[in-house]
């Protein structure tokens, strides 16, 4: 009986030991179990976060070369812009290029287009003016001195045909050489049976009259008249020798006049001449024979084609330019002299050169500049050569290759941007996150990407709550400064750990605003170096 019960118990504690084992081993699978579950869940999740950009540390948003590990405001109120993983490698290997947020490429509208091949082909704008042909413009004038006895035209801007009669003179002149050539003639008949040396005296005698005669513009047919006659007329026709309009009419009726006195002028409008004023740098694209579109403000549906007909040689100092002649049909006589043109001279391309628009380039004067889109957000500025222009593109023979984006809207905000930048803390340098003196010390043989100002001296007095510093300073060289002791913010509070009373620091600074100086860095100063003369404040 005892033992039996002994065996019982014994069995019993077995099985509870069992159990209780099973219990532990069931337990810690079902843990294990839980642990791989939420791994594998931490591993699932932790697969996309891998792909996030991890921030390095925020750099000034002034330039200025501190940053922080952690989001803050300067003293402006300013946030922090925030440099990843990678981007502090890639701005200091590539300083040149300037980095703008997506954000801000929508604001300030920027757009891009493609550097492509293209035949520039150039119409040159001038303003002209109707004149007469010169070719086709007369002036009747006496040879002799007389009066004008009667006008047949009478009136400017009259239309007259060929031959028709302008005026009538008297002058006692022509008369005696009439009544010469008519006694002479008569003579020369008379004389048909006398010697022949009389005949030949008085033959010299008709044609010296005559050649009088016809040297005052007598026409044959009044010759004629006067030798088969033998009447001197009192008075002499003078015709119009060409169809045309009397431009300049000075004969009044009873006027005295003296021999090559103008007394009419007739010009002939059925062509005309546009006298254009061509812009200097444009002159090289006109050639003679070229076809010109003319424009007249008076007929605004019709275009009138012409010729160019010749280049002038001269340059207008006034205007700085060449005028260009255009020869023009005026049949309808809807032309008249006068009259203000448009202009349009097409010239003819070299063929597909390599062309970026117009707006692309930035002219400074000395330099011409695009900004080439590297990537999103990121632009290159390049010195380029341009050549010729087109009415809105122009060539560019050097910086640039075929395919590549440049701006085209907004390029003078983003060179504006930059060189901000660079005015307040060195183009490229500290525009991408520099390093600051936390991160390490700069290599001294390297030249400082700042724009800043160096000195020594020694602090006389620092305020931690107002970021102020009075600095006993030595001579600044880049501003010509004196030494003396003057009052400095700065930019950061680390800084003020450096900044001392009685410290002698090399320290480095920059104007952020007129009149205000601002410490951006700061070193203690070598035991040898001197210590510098206070000035005054």
């Amino acid at each position: 009986m005892t033992t039996g019960f002994k065996a019982g118990v014994f069995l019993a504690i077995v099985a509870a030991g069992l159990a209780a084992g099973g219990g532990y081993w069931m337990g810690q699978r079902q843990s294990e179990a839980r642990s791989g579950d939420q791994t594998a869940s931490q591993g699932a999740s932790a697969g996309p976060t891998k792909k996030e950009r991890k921030v390095l540390f925020y750099r000034n948003p002034m330039g200025l070369p501190d940053t922080s590990p952690t989001p803050k405001k300067d003293p402006m109120g300013m946030d922090y812009i925030a440099v990843y993983e990678g981007e502090q490698e890639e701005a200091e290997t590539n300083s040149n290029q300037i980095r703008i947020s997506t954000e801000k490429i929508q604001k300030l509208g920027v757009r891009t287009e493609a550097v492509s091949l293209r035949s520039l082909d150039k119409v040159v704008r001038a303003a002209g003016r109707i004149e007469p042909d010169e070719r086709q413009t007369f002036t009747i004038a006496a040879k002799f001195e007389g009066y004008v006895e009667r006008l047949h035209a009478n009136v400017t801007g009259q239309a007259v045909s060929k031959g028709q009669p302008l005026f009538e003179v008297y002058s006692p002149e022509l008369v005696s050489a009439q009544r010469e050539y008519a006694i002479a003639a008569q003579g020369v008949d008379a004389l048909k049976d006398a010697s022949g040396e009389t005949q030949r005296g008085m033959r010299e005698l008709a044609d010296s009259s005559l050649a009088r005669l016809r040297n005052w513009d007598i026409s044959d047919e009044q010759v004629k008249t006067l030798a088969k006659s033998g009447d001197a007329r009192r008075t002499l026709t003078f015709r119009s020798p060409v169809a045309g309009i009397i431009t300049d009419k000075k004969a009044i009726q009873g006027m005295r006049f003296m021999p090559g006195e103008m007394l009419y002028q007739v010009a002939n409008l059925s062509s005309v001449w546009v006298i254009a004023d061509v812009f200097e740098q444009d002159i090289g694209l006109v050639k003679s024979g070229g076809k010109a579109k003319v424009q007249i403000n008076a007929y605004p549906d019709k275009v009138f084609q012409g010729t160019v007909s010749y280049v002038y040689p001269t340059l207008k100092p006034e205007t700085r330019t060449v005028q260009v002649r255009v020869d023009l049909s005026n049949t309808g006589g809807l032309l008249k002299p006068g009259m203000f043109a448009q202009v349009e001279l097409p010239t003819a391309s070299k063929g597909a050169v390599l062309t970026v628009p117009t707006s692309a380039v930035i002219d400074s004067g000395t330099r011409q500049i695009v900004l080439v889109q590297l990537k999103e957000g990121r632009f290159e500025p390049r010195d380029v050569k341009v050549g010729a222009r087109s009415d809105d593109r122009i060539e560019v023979t050097e910086g640039v290759r075929e395919g590549e984006q440049v701006v085209i809207a907004a390029n003078f905000l983003i060179d504006a941007e930059a060189n901000l930048k660079a005015a307040v803390g060195g183009f490229g340098h500290s525009s991408h996150g520099a390093k600051s003196e936390a991160q390490g010390t700069p290599d001294a043989s390297k030249p400082a990407a700042s724009v800043g100002h160096q000195g020594e001296g020694r602090v006389e007095e620092s305020d931690a709550k107002a970021g102020t510093v009075t600095i006993a300073h030595g001579p600044i060289p880049s501003l010509k400064w004196p030494a003396m002791s003057m009052e400095f913010k700065v930019s950061n509070n680390g800084l003020m750990a450096g900044l001392q009373p009685g410290a002698a620091v090399v320290f480095e600074f920059v104007e952020r605003g007129q009149g205000e100086w601002v410490v951006t860095s700061v070193k203690p100063m070598g035991k040898a170096a001197a210590t510098p003369h206070a000035g005054h404040n």
